[in-house]
């Protein structure tokens, strides 16, 4: 911890300039680094912890200063005290004096707007009610079938080819294709809304298409459900007592849409790309040692989806981390920085299994509502897809992995991989690595069928012919016919969804 302030809005001492040794690339006004300029943020965020302690002064696009917190408990007080912190970009000093131009790259972060998650007071209360409202409406038992559903498409689409780009062809599309389903809008999903959604979240020249794109669809969905309501989130958001305008459910579906999207599909990504390059994290997997949902825990410490989260704003002056903030100051939320600070994580090789305390999903009032679905969709989707593939390995070196990074997350370009070539399999039965049986034809229980106009014989009863096998007694040995499911077998196929 420093025991020298700073400020962000141009009073008070200047920050130290660059250490002696230090290269001046990155370093912006008063010696600040430049976050968006950095090619290794982790390990910036780690000479800002040393030099300034768990709070540290820096700067955004345009030189636009901010606070990045980068202590977990600092974190969880800014988070958790609305008093001293909110979402209302509004009051930020650089917004009121100019300095964030209408076209800056973090524009669609920072930008006001009237939805749950920039709100305070009452309104936050009323439309963060109708969102968890909605959610709690949704049967997990139900969601973890469509999840493992359509996984199995996914996986079918390429399983036979015995390659493919884990990335491309399954993390970016598991997480639309369940999401369309909990909106009740199933048959938008297509290639199409994928690339929309990624291409807009990118920010890239064709993002405000892209991003027209979505909210075409949204609406129409919206409009439709208003009409013809269902059982699903949608219609659940616009019968809400809370008297959701059209608007407002269209803006919160977005939200929830593009959240949900993102989130889960770098951690999918994340948690593939550990199996597949760590030895010892699989291990612990195949031999039961950790189970999936573990993984995913263990991923959102390590590698969480998002890495900050634009942004807090201070209601008052107050003191964080041992820095001055001025009312006014912007402050970014260090998720990935929080969940290594040495003082609670002195040996980052050491497990967390069963310790939730990170900051993956934020914390306080605006803490993600969804962060369950996220779980469930990662947790079975990669369960299902590692009994369909048990075989996978990665089909590239791993230091040639590339990542499209930025301030606020960290995304896996591609994971190639192959695996030897797969049959497709019925979506509708529990994903496996064992072939589908051939249906038997013939088999009839009971008195003799009636016989076909024409017939003068009488028709025997039919016994099914049963096949010659080799096992463990020879070959030409009669397997016996399957026994019928008990009653505990039946209840657990019926509790998984099958």
């Amino acid at each position: 911890m420093t025991s020298e302030t700073h400020s962000l809005t141009g009073t008070g001492e200047p920050a130290p300039g660059p250490p002696p040794g230090c290269p001046a690339h990155g370093l912006g006004p008063g010696g600040l680094h430049r976050l968006h300029e950095s090619e290794d943020l982790d390990e910036l965020y780690e000479r800002l912890r040393d030099q300034h302690g768990p709070v540290a002064p820096a700067l955004i696009h345009d030189d636009v200063p901010v606070w990045v917190v980068l202590g977990h408990a600092e974190n969880l007080h800014m988070v958790s005290t609305p008093a001293q912190f909110c979402r209302d970009s509004r009051i930020w000093t650089p917004w009121k004096e100019g300095m964030v131009k209408p076209d800056h790259p973090l524009m669609p972060h920072i930008a006001w707007q009237p939805i749950a998650s920039h709100v305070e007071g009452d309104e936050h209360k009323r439309l963060r009610g109708a969102v968890s409202g909605a959610i709690s409406t949704i049967d997990f038992r139900s969601l973890r079938r469509h999840i493992r559903r359509h996984t199995q498409r996914l996986v079918n689409r390429f399983c036979e080819e015995g390659r493919a780009d884990l990335v491309g062809q399954f993390a970016e599309h598991l997480p639309m294709a369940v999401m369309c389903e909990i909106l009740g809008m199933p048959d938008e999903y297509d290639d199409r809304l994928v690339e929309a959604a990624r291409d807009a979240l990118k920010g890239t020249d064709t993002a405000i298409a892209s991003h027209t794109h979505v909210m075409e669809v949204l609406g129409r969905h919206t409009a439709r459900r208003r009409a013809e309501p269902g059982e699903d989130l949608t219609s659940h958001l616009l019968s809400h007592p809370a008297e959701l305008t059209e608007d407002e459910v269209r803006e919160h579906l977005r939200l929830i849409l593009f959240a949900a999207y993102e989130n889960t599909a770098n951690l999918i990504s994340n948690v593939l790309r550990v199996v597949l390059t760590d030895p010892g994290f699989r291990a612990q997997l195949s031999g039961g040692q950790m189970t999936v949902p573990e993984a995913v825990e263990q991923s959102l410490w390590d590698e969480p989806p998002f890495s900050t989260i634009f942004a807090y704003f201070a209601k008052q002056e107050t003191e964080l981390g041992g820095q001055r903030i001025r009312a006014g100051d912007g402050l970014l939320l260090g998720i990935a920085p929080g969940n290594v600070d040495p003082r609670i994580r002195p040996d980052l090789s050491a497990n967390m299994q069963g310790n939730r305390s990170h900051l993956a999903f934020g914390g306080g009032p605006h803490e993600c509502p969804g962060q369950d679905i996220g779980r469930a969709i990662a947790d079975s989707g990669v369960d299902a897809l590692l009994m369909r593939l048990p075989d996978v390995q990665l089909d590239c070196d791993e230091d040639e992995l590339r990542w499209r990074s930025s301030i606020a997350s960290r995304h896996l370009v591609e994971l190639p991989v192959r695996f030897e070539p797969k049959p497709p399999q019925d979506v509708t039965q529990a994903p496996s690595h064992a072939p589908a049986g051939a249906q038997r034809t013939g088999w009839h229980v009971g008195p003799p069928l009636p016989l076909p106009v024409g017939d003068s014989q009488p028709s025997p009863v039919v016994t099914p012919p049963v096949p010659p096998v080799a096992g463990p007694a020879g070959p030409g040995a009669v397997a016996e016919p399957p026994r019928p499911l008990g009653a505990w077998r039946r209840l657990v196929r019926w509790w998984r969804g099958y």
